[in-house]
């Protein structure tokens, strides 16, 4: 790509371009699938509280997998039942969720996902934003870098829009895990905060 193409990039794309290829270096690795069912997952699942079907019982988990693993994913993920969002653990990612389920579906023996089953989007970035993210984000509140302030977005693109992503899903400073709702996918923190940063590039422009 020459200068001049990259000139007539938008702002928010070469931002974003830019800040992508640092986040392929700097994202931290997620746990594997068996550190994350004995840490999390085997509270419920090692006596098959409440209906979870038993680690161990291929029966039960034969019965699950029949659904897709994808459908699987989704339901970990957002909750299915008295089974709570993320296990209960906002802090984990789609693809630890992911691996959880591939390590207790197999008895163990499958290797670990290097890309989540699923990641669901439960709405848009525009709307999550406004129903969610404004709250702290339309002001300042608590530190937060504001939409419409740039200035403040750049440093934080320093590592990656991936990088900006993961510690928006475990929580950074004021803001909890998943901005306190467990449910929200990686993709829905992804799309929040990208449509965030769009509307603060577009401010800048002005």
């Amino acid at each position: 790509m020459n200068d001049k193409k990259m000139c007539k990039l938008p702002v928010l794309a070469a931002v974003l371009l830019a800040a992508g290829f640092a986040a392929h270096a700097a994202a931290p690795q997620e746990r594997s699938g068996k550190e994350v069912v004995d840490t999390v997952c085997a509270k419920c699942h090692a006596t098959g509280k409440d209906g979870a079907p038993k680690i161990g019982d291929q029966a039960a988990w034969s019965q699950h997998a029949a659904q897709g693993m994808d459908k699987l994913s989704d339901h970990a993920i957002g909750g299915v039942r008295k089974m709570p969002a993320h296990g209960g653990q906002a802090a984990l990612t789609d693809l630890e969720v992911s691996r959880a389920i591939a390590y207790m579906v197999s008895g163990g023996k499958a290797m670990d996902p290097n890309k989540a089953y699923s990641a669901p989007r439960s709405m848009s970035g525009k709307q999550l934003v406004e129903a969610r993210c404004q709250e702290c984000h339309g002001t300042g509140k608590g530190g937060a870098p504001k939409i419409s302030d740039m200035a403040a977005w750049t440093p934080r693109l320093k590592d990656g829009v991936d990088t900006l992503v993961k510690s928006a899903i475990h929580g950074h400073n004021a803001m909890p895990a998943r901005a306190g709702m467990a449910n929200l996918s990686d993709g829905d923190m992804k799309a929040a905060l990208t449509y965030m940063i769009s509307e603060s590039a577009a401010a800048q422009k002005k």
